[in-house]
C-alpha cells in the first residue's frame, strides 16, 4: 500500500519545481512592483512627462489582471486536477453582473428617467417595481456576497451533479460549454430582469467615489493586483497542502486515487468551487473599470479564448497561466487595430503552435532554458524495497 501511495502521489519537491510554484514569490513582489511604480507614474507625474502613465493605461492594464484572475481560475481546476472547463467565462459573467447590479443601484435618480428606485431599463420597459433577486443590491456587502455565493453555488450544483456521475473528458467540457450557451440566451431576453442584450452600463460612483475619477481608476488597479497576488499565493499554498496533492494525484489517476480509498467527486467539486469563485471575483473586479457587463461575457467563444490564455503560459504552473492571460490581451489589443477580421485567425495559429511545440507553454521553455528538468517520477518498486515475486513457482516447499 505504500508503495501505490508513493506513486500516486509522486514526488512532491519536483513537481513544485516542474509546475512553477516556487517562482510564484518573484512575480508576486514583480507585480506589486510594476503596480506601485505605474499607479505613481499616473498620479505624481505630468502629463507631458516621458514617464507619465495615462489613466487609459492603467484602465487597460486592470483589465488585463482580471483576465489574468480568470486565467488563475481555469488553470487551478485544469492544470492542477485535469478537468478541461469552457464554462468559466459564465462564473466571470456572474461575478460581473453582481457588481454591475450595485453599480446601477448607485445610479438612483441621475439615470436618463430619474427613477430613484429602477434603473432606467425598467422603467423603458414599463416595469413598475423591482424584482426580488434586485433587493438590497444598493449594499456593497450584499453584492460582495453574491459575487462568491452565486457562481459558487451554481458550481457547486454542477459540480455535483457531473463528477458523482463521474463524467469526464470532452463529454464534461461540452457539458460546461452548454451550461455557458443556456445563460446566454437566458440573459439576452429581457424578461431576465438583467437589461437584456445591452446589459448594465451607465455606471456613476463606487463606494461614493466617481468612477471617472484619475484616483478611482489607480485605486481599482491596486485593488485588482493586490487581489490576483493574494489568490495566486493562497493558490500555491492549496496545492502544497495534502488535498493539493490528493488533487494531483486525481489528476494523474483518479482511478487509483478513488481504489486507496479517496472520494474523488468531493476534491473535485470543492475545487470546482473555488475555481468558480476567483472567475466571479475576476468578474466583479472588471465591471467598474470597463464599465459595462453584457450578456455577450457568457459567449463560449470567450471561455474558450481563456483555455488558450493557459496552454500558451503553460497549465498547471498559476504563474505561467497569468503570464499567457497578459501577453495574449496585449496582442489582442495591438493586432485588432492593425487587423480586425484576422485576429481570431491569428490565435488559432498561436493556440496550434503553441500545442505542436511548445506543449508546456512558456514556463516549460523558460524552464528548458534555465536548463530545469522534472524529478524523476517514483518507481512502483522503489530501490530500497525487494519487487514483490509473480513466479508460481517460487515460495513452494
Amino acid at each position: 500500500m505504500s508503495t501505490l501511495l508513493q506513486h500516486v502521489f509522486g514526488n512532491a519537491k519536483g513537481f513544485a519545481r516542474l509546475n512553477g510554484e516556487s517562482k510564484v514569490a518573484p512575480f508576486v513582489v514583480l507585480l506589486l512592483v510594476v503596480t506601485v511604480l505605474a499607479s505613481a507614474c499616473n498620479l505624481l507625474l505630468p502629463q507631458d512627462s516621458i514617464f507619465y502613465v495615462s489613466t487609459y493605461t492603467i484602465t487597460l492594464l486592470g483589465k488585463y489582471l482580471c483576465y489574468a484572475m480568470l486565467a488563475l481560475a481555469v488553470d487551478v481546476i485544469w492544470g492542477f486536477c485535469g478537468i478541461l472547463s469552457l464554462g468559466h467565462g459564465a462564473f466571470f459573467a456572474l461575478g460581473g453582473y453582481a457588481m454591475g447590479m450595485y453599480l446601477m443601484r448607485q445610479i438612483g435618480d441621475r439615470g436618463v428617467y430619474g427613477n430613484p428606485e429602477l434603473p432606467d431599463f425598467m422603467v423603458f420597459l414599463s416595469w413598475n417595481e423591482l424584482p426580488w433577486f434586485w433587493q438590497g443590491m444598493d449594499q456593497f456587502w450584499l453584492a460582495m456576497l453574491m459575487v462568491l455565493l452565486v457562481p459558487g453555488l451554481l458550481a457547486y450544483v454542477f459540480g455535483w451533479l457531473a463528477f458523482r456521475s463521474r463524467v469526464t473528458g470532452v463529454y464534461l467540457s461540452i457539458m460546461t460549454q452548454a451550461l455557458t450557451y443556456a445563460l446566454l440566451l437566458s440573459f439576452f431576453r429581457n424578461e431576465m430582469g438583467f437589461g437584456g442584450n445591452n446589459g448594465l452600463t451607465d455606471f456613476k460612483d463606487i463606494l461614493g467615489f466617481d468612477l471617472q475619477s484619475d484616483n478611482t481608476r489607480v485605486t481599482l488597479f491596486i485593488i485588482t493586483a493586490l487581489m490576483l497576488s493574494g489568490l495566486l499565493v493562497l493558490s500555491k499554498k492549496i496545492m502544497q497542502t495534502r488535498f493539493g496533492k490528493v488533487v494531483v494525484a486525481i489528476r494523474d489517476g483518479e482511478s487509483r486515487a478513488r481504489f486507496i480509498g479517496y472520494r474523488t467527486e468531493n476534491y473535485k467539486v470543492w475545487l470546482f468551487v473555488y475555481s468558480a469563485m476567483i472567475a466571479g471575483i475576476a468578474g466583479a473586479l472588471y465591471v467598474p473599470q470597463v464599465g459595462i457587463i453584457n450578456p455577450g461575457e457568457f459567449s463560449p467563444i470567450n471561455s474558450i479564448e481563456i483555455v488558450i490564455w493557459v496552454a500558451v503560459g503553460g497549465r498547471g504552473t498559476l504563474v505561467g497561466a497569468v503570464i499567457g492571460a497578459i501577453l495574449v490581451n496585449y496582442a489582442k489589443t495591438k493586432f485588432t487595430a492593425i487587423m480586425p477580421d484576422g485576429w481570431l485567425f491569428a490565435l488559432g495559429a498561436m493556440f496550434v503552435l503553441v500545442t505542436l511545440y511548445l506543449p508546456k507553454g512558456l514556463m516549460g521553455l523558460w524552464s528548458q532554458f534555465k536548463g530545469e528538468q522534472p524529478a524523476a517520477p517514483t518507481p512502483v518498486n522503489p530501490p530500497n524495497e525487494t519487487p514483490t515475486s509473480h513466479n508460481p513457482e517460487e515460495g513452494r516447499a
